[in-house]
């Protein structure tokens, strides 16, 4: 089997596996709810108060969101030792990561997509004229996440305390990619400068593929036993 079908077959064995078990789905939509419900309500009524806030609190949603996800990448194979087994097929150790990515960014992307008309709703703005591009930051931010959020959650798998320590070692890493979607969800949903979200458009782009090499170089490193 060719190496691009090793990275399909595992992210759809992941998505697979949630599609029966629906722990993660339940939770992170569940999460992400609450996360959006108490700060528009704390937040207050004023609508451009509302508007100006929405871009941070939806990315702060996705954020967390990611993490209960990520943190629960490697578990299945942990508790049936599944991922021993899995690191012996004859296939590179980064065909592992991609896929794993591809399945933490697949069910990401489809968060976002899921709870960008929730936040509209509720925080009092529209999604802009220009709201393909909307689409696009979605997309690249949730790659960038989705990125080192499977690395890490990879590099703690078998630590004891790897739910606390994860999001501790990753957000520090991750905060450019939360700034830039921020930022060019703000620009958009403001109706502000387009070119400036399409320079923290490619911001994102920048980081997801400087990341993707860099992770998927060092890979093998980190699950070597």
């Amino acid at each position: 089997m060719a190496e691009p079908s090793w990275v399909l077959a595992i992210a759809a064995k992941d998505l697979r596996q949630e599609v029966r078990s629906k722990a993660v789905t339940v939770a992170t939509l569940f999460f992400s709810a609450i996360v959006l419900f108490i700060l528009a309500f704390s937040l207050g009524p004023g609508e451009a108060f509302l508007r100006n806030a929405a871009p941070g609190v939806l990315w702060v949603a996705l954020a967390f969101a990611g993490v209960i996800s990520a943190a629960q990448s490697y578990q299945s194979e942990l508790e049936e030792n599944a991922l021993e087994q899995l690191l012996l097929y004859p296939i590179p150790r980064a065909v592992i990561f991609l896929g794993k990515l591809l399945a933490n960014w697949l069910f990401m992307s489809a968060l976002g997509l899921l709870i960008l008309p929730v936040t509209a709703v509720l925080f009092n703005t529209g999604l802009g004229q220009a709201w393909w591009w909307l689409l696009a930051v979605i997309l690249l931010g949730t790659l960038g996440f989705s990125l080192i959020a499977t690395f890490y959650a990879a590099l703690t798998a078998n630590l004891r305390a790897r739910e606390s320590l994860l999001p501790v070692l990753m957000f520090p890493v991750v905060i450019p990619v939360l700034l830039a979607a921020v930022r060019a969800t703000g620009e958009i949903v403001r109706l502000g400068d387009l070119a400036v979200a399409q320079d923290w458009l490619k911001l994102l782009l920048g980081f997801a593929l400087v990341y993707l090499v860099i992770c998927t170089a060092i890979f093998h490193f980190v699950v070597e036993e």
